[in-house]
């Protein structure tokens, strides 16, 4: 939707190929998302509760909501709330979706889920003010994808809300965040402070 010609340094699908096939990627993509959790090997009912947790984060209170959002405030400023917002339904629906899927699949008590929880929100809008860093700081090469396109198309990022030195901050902020929401659940969860790491340094 960006009309982007690059994502992880190949040609997007609808470069490569065409529109049409583009959009029937996704789709077939999406379908076998919902297909994978029907089969699982879970009890029926934990099966229920993951399709449920993937809709809504793929629909219009997740990521299809924050992607009209997206479109609708091009060209138009938006508040650091708003963006927010749009954010954590554009990019941090689905993150957080994977985090508590993993939480509802291994039977997680709800404490657990609920510090899952603070932290996959956390993550979601790192990695979004994190990419809008890079878009701002970083080259086609070195992202795999077309840089400075965000203040080219007029979007509304964290750099132009905040700055760099302020988008740095909300991100160092963001980083103590998770870790504050891992602490109790102790090593269990260093696969998702390396995650975390990740999310806020990342070059591409």
């Amino acid at each position: 939707m960006d009309d982007d010609d690059l994502r992880r340094g190949q040609p997007t699908v609808h470069v490569a190929w065409d529109e049409a096939t583009a959009i029937l990627a996704g789709d077939a993509l999406h379908a076998l998302a919902f297909s994978v959790l029907a089969e699982s090997p879970l009890p029926a009912a934990v099966r229920v509760e993951l399709l449920r947790e993937l809709a809504s984060a793929s629909g219009g209170d997740g990521m299809y909501g924050g992607q009209a959002l997206d479109m609708e405030a091009t060209c138009k400023a938006l508040d650091v709330d708003a963006l927010a917002r749009l954010h954590a339904l554009k990019t941090g629906a689905l993150i957080r979706a994977a985090v508590r899927m993993g939480a509802l699949a291994a039977n997680a008590p709800a404490d657990a889920v609920a510090g899952l929880d603070r932290y996959a929100r956390a993550l979601g809008l790192a990695f979004q003010i994190r990419d809008d860093i890079l878009d701002v700081e970083g080259d086609a090469a070195q992202l795999g994808k077309t840089a400075g396109k965000d203040q080219a198309q007029g979007k509304n990022t964290y750099p132009r809300l905040l700055g760099m030195d302020g988008s740095r901050a909300k991100l160092d902020a963001l980083a103590e965040e998770m870790e504050t929401a891992l602490a109790p659940l102790g090593e269990k969860t260093d696969a998702l402070r390396v995650l975390a790491g990740f999310a806020v340094a990342r070059a591409s």
